[in-house]
């Protein structure tokens, strides 16, 4: 399902896991990561401002050390890595307020666009059906922006 706009560049081409064929020398955590993407409709940079302008929430996982030296992205709510599923599942008595429609497209973005993988795939599997992420991630955004 993993899907190209047609923005400038494809990010994914150039990431680990983002291929389709399996060898020997693939890791188990490329493998992982490959499985998880093939249920995304992975989200290109340029596209993330269209994303929110249609209700999408967007969630920034990246630790606060990240986000103090690379900056915020506007928009985004921001949750740690390690409580995200309690914060997002509907059914929590820990969610955010914002987190009460399963049906709800939810882009999540990490540093670099691997970890975000994981844990769309992971919010899909507890019922977020459009659950997401950023290709590329934070950085993909950032020098995507910084060319537009």
């Amino acid at each position: 399902m993993e899907q190209s706009t047609g923005c400038d560049g494809d990010a994914a081409a150039s990431q680990p896991g983002s291929g389709s064929g399996v060898s020997a020398e693939t890791s188990a955590i490329d493998q992982m990561l490959r499985e998880s993407r093939a249920g995304l409709e992975r989200v290109q940079p340029c596209d993330l401002e269209k994303e929110i302008a249609a209700g999408a929430m967007v969630v920034d996982t990246r630790p606060a050390d990240q986000r103090d030296r690379d900056g915020a992205l506007p928009g985004a709510v921001v949750i740690d890595r390690n409580v995200l599923e309690w914060r997002l599942d509907p059914s929590s008595p820990h969610r955010i307020p914002d987190a009460d429609d399963p049906g709800r497209r939810i882009v999540i973005v990490c540093n670099e666009g691997y970890s975000s993988s994981l844990a769309a795939h992971t919010l899909q599997r507890l019922g977020l059906t459009r659950a997401t992420d950023l290709i590329g991630g934070f950085q993909a955004w950032a020098a995507w922006r910084a060319g537009h």
